[in-house]
């Protein structure tokens, strides 16, 4: 085969390093400096834990900017243009994030909170870990997206118009959407600092990665692919960073309360699974292609974490059990990922190339 036959790799694919292949490390690693640093600086954790306004810690919101700032710059308008050449896959990611995951987690939460595990869980904490768990339910994936797609080896083009069109819905629609589950479970919902939540980690972002796009076309000196390379190991800090400090604040729970931990981990592993499974076998029978199944099961199946934090956090305070909730989100979310990375790897020859 000569050099011109080859099948192209995309720039996603090229930007596979050493933080993503061991992701699970990294993260781990963090999680464990987090509690132990949460246990043995607790002084730092309660000054860290007065720098706030209105529910809003400042240093976590700042980590959360650097972390969601680049993967907003990634985010593609033109993309969208091509919206009606393979529609499928989108179709099936954009009926999942925003018809089904959010209301199946809410379903789950308010099963096991209010149900299942009414006799070992306080009613009011039992409202609190519900709501988190619908935060992380209808935030679908935006940063790790791209992890997973370059794990599958995905379609990176089509990844990139599916993380568009889900920056733009989520927009408009995470906002009504948790006010009206976490209404339905009779959760008081303050609509002021829920939208200015959704501003502050959405649409400013995504503002300010529009305008830096626009600023890098005029510009034939840079490109957006250097530019967001350049970004790159700030964002990997950023999130490896609000790892630890939110697992500092957390900690004592974690270590105190492991039960709690595995009882919020329940349902937030059934719906990953449960979601998986749906998306990828929709696929499947649609004879959607591999390169886009994949993705597009593990987009439905993810979580945009740092948003359920920032909001839980807002909402509920930065030590509510809505935003321990989320931690535990991310707590699960990593190993659960690879797992189901490794299934689609392995199942790849039932699909169409």
């Amino acid at each position: 085969m000569s050099s011109s036959d080859k099948p192209k790799q995309s720039s996603l694919e090229f930007s596979m390093g050493l933080f993503e292949r061991w992701l699970s490390i990294w993260v781990g690693t963090a999680i464990v400096l987090g509690i132990g640093l949460g246990r043995w600086l607790p002084d730092l954790f309660q000054l860290l834990a007065t720098l706030e306004y209105a529910n809003v810690n400042f240093i976590v919101a700042i980590l959360i900017w650097v972390m969601i700032y680049p993967m907003m710059v990634n985010v593609d308008f033109a993309s969208l243009t091509h919206i009606g050449e393979r529609p499928k896959g989108l179709v099936i990611t954009l009926t999942v994030n925003w018809l089904i995951k959010p209301f199946t987690m809410a379903a789950l939460a308010v099963l096991f909170f209010d149900f299942v595990f009414r006799d070992l869980i306080n009613p009011e904490d039992a409202k609190q870990y519900i709501a988190g768990l619908i935060l992380l339910g209808a935030a679908p994936c935006t940063a790790m997206v791209f992890v997973w797609s370059q794990l599958t080896k995905g379609d990176a083009t089509y990844t990139l118009v599916q993380v568009s069109m889900n920056d733009v819905i989520m927009i408009f629609a995470f906002a009504p959407i948790v006010a009206f589950l976490l209404g339905v479970t009779d959760i008081s919902v303050p609509w002021e600092t829920l939208l200015t939540s959704v501003s502050m980690y959405v649409v400013v972002p995504l503002i300010a990665g529009v305008v830096t796009r626009k600023v890098i076309n005029q510009s034939s000196a840079l490109s957006i692919e250097n530019f967001t390379a350049k970004l790159k190991p700030f964002s990997i800090l950023g999130l490896l960073t609000t790892v630890i400090i939110l697992f500092g604040f957390q900690g004592g729970v974690i270590i105190d309360k492991p039960l709690l931990i595995l009882l919020i981990a329940i349902p937030l592993i059934i719906q990953s699974y449960g979601i998986f499974v749906g998306t990828y076998f929709a696929a499947w029978i649609w004879k959607v292609p591999y390169n886009v199944a994949a993705p597009c099961a593990l987009i439905g199946t993810s979580n945009f974490f740092e948003l359920a934090v920032a909001v839980a956090i807002s909402l509920f305070g930065l030590h509510s059990g809505a935003a321990l909730a989320t931690v535990v989100g991310v707590l699960v979310e990593v190993p659960v990922m690879l797992s189901l990375v490794g299934f689609a790897n392995k199942t790849q020859k039932y699909f169409d190339t």
